[in-house]
């Protein structure tokens, strides 16, 4: 993936972290712009399913959906993400174990649609900027799901 990468250090393992990403209904809580969730797939987090979600505030939400692209369970997701009007963005995740935890790698980059015609130049500040408050809010997640 050519965009630029974020990650950020966890103190939770990473099966904790997984298990987050393996909750589709956790989705709105670390994702930026994700608001309300309407479905999730039975068989969330395999190749092909989806989740279906709200983006946007109410009442001006727009009922949107990622799908699972790649999986490799507890160490990698790589989804599509719609950003209605501008196509859509893969996005992957990888968790790297370390000695206090994990580290959260997250990359992203336009695929499809008007955003794939932007240039990555002009893309990168907002896509690092989205990513690293999602990669905030996930730890957040991760870190509190787990100490409950």
């Amino acid at each position: 993936m050519s965009s630029p990468e974020k990650s950020i250090d966890v103190s939770v393992s990473a099966d904790a972290v997984w298990a987050v990403l393996a909750d589709g209904w956790l989705y709105p809580l670390w994702v930026v712009g994700a608001t309300h969730m309407r479905a999730v797939d039975d068989d969330w987090p395999a190749v092909g399913s989806q989740l279906h979600h709200s983006v946007g505030v109410w009442p001006f939400q727009l009922s949107d959906s990622t799908t699972v692209l790649d999986v490799a369970p507890g160490r990698m997701l790589t989804l599509q993400a719609k950003a209605w009007p501008a196509g859509t963005a893969r996005v992957e995740i990888r968790l790297e174990p370390t000695p206090e935890g994990c580290r959260i790698h997250m990359a992203e980059e336009a695929d499809r649609g008007i955003g794939w015609l932007v240039p990555s130049v002009v893309q990168a500040p907002g896509i690092r900027l989205r990513n690293s408050e999602a990669l905030a809010r996930l730890r957040d997640v991760a870190e509190h799901r787990h100490h409950r």
